[in-house]
């Protein structure tokens, strides 16, 4: 790791002194470990951990709490404590990456080796970016998210829309605040970069020339015209995070560092897993369908090859598999392989649908015990598959599962899509809460708009259409092109549509529920329904 790696922002000069702590570094870089400087206005004891400091500014947010609150993949209305939400999928995560870096510290020296030269991988520092990977998250899941980018960029204008690791990085590093500074965390680089999953701003490919995907990082999308569809920073923000960037020189241009790496990995392990545990005790996964699928695929995988894309029937048995086989074979060549994929469904036929979805879950304690050991089983398996990669492909990570984990998690994945993620009882459901975001945005941006309505308008709302206002004033005036020339009135319009974005992101399903009632007319409880507002 860089020895600048824990500066946080409010390092770059001494309260006291006026000199440069990096300036102070180099003079006394014999004596003190510069990654771990602090502002001398916040200094604590001269032991303190300056990444345990950033862990539990996250954990202490309210913007962590609010996570409780926020669906994970399908509601919790309903399925009382067996549904994950943001927060306990957060603290899964976090717990998955925690293994996974003292792994990897505790490998050979030849992998140990790979690690320092990349940068190192601090546990804590992984499990800080775990607690923060879903911060930005807004309402009903990632539903909520694509209808929120949606309205964000055609209704306000917002050339790089609302993005859930963008917001991220803006609430920790703008939104929210500490006893240190009222803008952001004061977080260390290594923290802020091990966040940045996607590390470039949307209009970086913008401007792209047409690529294949699988010359694409993961998470660009197909439609390069309007940018990337993933990305971790904000206009506002692209300054900042290729700040926390440069503490590592040896990661490449649009690549994770090692630890954010770990983060990701964790991620994908812990929602492949753990959401599949929420999905059988809550009764939404059915043994009948997924074992159609699957076996009708291992049975006529041949047959299922030889048909035109044209001649795949999604509602048959085995033909969604199959496509998905050949759109994984089409993104990632690179890792793709016919035998793996092959041994993948075999096993998770034999493991998850013949072996734990045969059995229906009861609540029993001999179910629980099931459920348990099949998570146990797999989070094992998925983990021990770690390896460092110096050289990563564009679409990967230099933290990487093996070629055989990667399939598994494919076909995992698979599952949820297929059997959770497109039921039509849950499509109505999520049609309803994309028109509440919608409402919410249009309700807030035109209220603002009333000339008559200023001094009856939330004050948090107000307070955040200033703040975002000066965001856009001060980028303007370090880089006057980074507004694209919209006009005399751009700041002010962009600020407002900021603040939109950020105020209603921050709420929880329930929040935007009743503040939509409000917002609507059709709320019999404006008291009860506007607090917090």
């Amino acid at each position: 790791m860089s020895e600048h790696a824990k500066f946080r922002p409010d390092d770059s000069r001494s309260a006291d002194t006026g000199v440069s702590a990096v300036e102070e570094g180099a003079v006394r870089d014999s004596q003190i470990d510069s990654r771990r400087i602090r502002d001398f206005a916040e200094a604590g004891p001269p032991d303190e951990d300056e990444f345990r400091v950033d862990i539990e500014r996250i954990r202490f947010s309210p913007f962590f709490s609010r996570l409780a609150s926020v669906t994970q993949v399908i509601p919790q209305a309903g399925s009382g404590t067996v549904i994950h939400n943001r927060l306990t999928h957060s603290l899964k995560v976090s717990a998955v990456a925690r293994s996974i870096a003292i792994s990897l510290n505790n490998s050979d020296e030849g992998t140990r080796g790979r690690i320092d030269d990349l940068g190192g991988c601090d546990p804590v520092v992984v499990q800080a970016a775990a607690a923060a990977h879903d911060l930005g998250h807004p309402p009903f899941g990632h539903l909520g998210e694509k209808e929120l980018d949606r309205v964000a960029r055609t209704v306000l204008r917002l050339d790089d829309g609302f993005e859930g690791n963008a917001q991220t990085f803006r609430i920790l590093t703008a939104l929210d605040s500490c006893d240190a500074t009222a803008r952001g965390l004061n977080l260390t680089r290594a923290v802020r970069a091990a966040v940045l999953k996607y590390p470039w701003a949307r209009s970086d490919w913008a401007s792209q020339h047409r690529l294949d995907a699988a010359e694409m990082p993961r998470g660009i999308g197909d439609e390069l015209a309007d940018g990337a569809m993933k990305f971790s920073a904000y206009t506002t923000e692209v300054d900042e995070m290729y700040d926390a960037l440069s503490a590592y020189p040896a990661i490449g241009r649009n690549q994770q560092t090692l630890e954010c790496a770990v983060m990701d990995v964790a991620d994908d392990i812990a929602y492949a897993v753990h959401d599949l545990d929420d999905f059988y005790r809550s009764n939404v996964l059915q043994y009948t369908s997924v074992s159609a699928e699957m076996g009708r695929w291992l049975l006529q995988c041949r047959e299922l090859a030889a048909l035109h894309d044209t001649e795949l029937d999604r509602r048959r048995p085995g033909h969604a598999l199959e496509a998905m086989w050949r759109h994984a074979q089409e993104k990632d060549p690179w890792i793709a392989n016919e035998d793996a994929f092959r041994e993948s469904v075999d096993r998770v036929n034999r493991d998850l649908v013949e072996g734990l979805l045969a059995v229906p879950y009861d609540g029993g304690l001999e179910a629980d015990r099931v459920v348990t050991a099949f998570t146990r089983r797999w989070l094992d398996r998925l983990q021990a598959s770690i390896v460092v990669d110096p050289d990563p492909h564009v679409r990967s990570g230099h933290v990487r599962m093996r070629d055989d984990a990667w399939h598994d998690v494919m076909v995992l994945k698979f599952v949820h899509s297929r059997f959770v993620l497109e039921r039509s009882d849950l499509a109505v459901y999520q049609r309803g809460q994309t028109r509440i975001i919608a409402s919410l945005v249009e309700g807030f941006h035109e209220w603002l708009l009333d000339p008559d309505e200023a001094t009856r308008i939330p004050r948090r709302l107000l307070d955040s259409v200033e703040a975002a206002t000066q965001e856009y004033q001060d980028l303007f005036d370090r880089d006057p092109e980074a507004l694209r020339d919209q006009g005399p009135d751009a700041i002010m319009r962009l600020g407002r549509a900021r603040a939109v974005v950020d105020y209603i992101a921050s709420f929880t399903d329930a929040q935007a529920m009743s503040v939509n009632a409000l917002i609507t007319g059709s709320s019999e409880e404006p008291w009860e329904a506007g607090r917090g507002l």
